[in-house]
């Protein structure tokens, strides 16, 4: 699961990523046709291209960056330590044990379960 939540850590929209492809392959999908003003991401997402495209969009860039990176970006730590709201996401969407097991055999249905957790939390 790909997910893209708000400043809250409420899901905004997600994709279902196959287990062996990198978290790069769904952003061009996650991000399309969404106005960011923060992007706040681990070091999976620490791409040159990414970084670019964000910032020609005038998204400010809060990106954990891989060790070999050769010209390292500024990025605003106090911002940085909110990115565990993302985190808390994913902790409670596992608290479904059909979503934490992958129970559902169709990507269709296993949307749907996301979803209809995704609601129940948020009306938590």
């Amino acid at each position: 699961i790909l997910a893209l939540t708000d400043a809250l850590g409420n899901l905004v929209r997600f994709v279902l990523l196959p287990g062996q492809r990198h978290d790069l392959k769904g952003v061009d999908e996650l991000l399309q046709d969404i106005d960011l003003q923060a992007l706040l991401a681990d070091k999976a997402f620490d791409a040159t291209w990414l970084v670019q495209r964000l910032q020609s969009t005038n998204c400010q860039v809060v990106i954990a960056q891989k060790a070999n990176r050769r010209a390292p970006l500024l990025i605003d730590r106090e911002m940085y330590k909110w990115r565990h709201l993302i985190e808390n996401y994913f902790c409670k969407l596992k608290e479904f044990k059909r979503i934490a097991l992958r129970s559902d055999k169709t990507d269709s249905s296993f949307a749907a379960v996301i979803t209809l957790a995704s609601a129940v939390i948020n009306s938590r």
